[in-house]
């Protein structure tokens, strides 16, 4: 019954969603210090990936060298639902 009771839904979804900006959070730390600082375009591009698409750029990012790997990932991979 609790599971049901709407509290408990809404601390839930708060609880993944301050999940979720943690790994956001930590994905954009490890780009910036794999690559640089990055532009505003880039960070405003990453802001608008899924979770799954930032937990697939976290895999991808051990490969990068410089920004041009990250700008060719985003044109490949962003807006495709993975």
């Amino acid at each position: 019954m609790m599971r049901e009771s709407v509290i408990y839904q809404e601390i839930l979804a708060e609880g993944e969603q301050i999940g979720q900006q943690r790994e956001r959070s930590l994905i954009l730390r490890l780009i910036t210090r794999r690559v640089g600082e990055l532009p505003q375009e880039m960070s405003d591009r990453l802001n608008t990936l899924s979770l799954e698409q930032l937990e697939n750029l976290g895999e991808a990012l051990l490969d990068f060298t410089s920004l041009a790997d990250l700008v060719l990932w985003l044109d490949t991979h962003e807006g495709r639902i993975l």
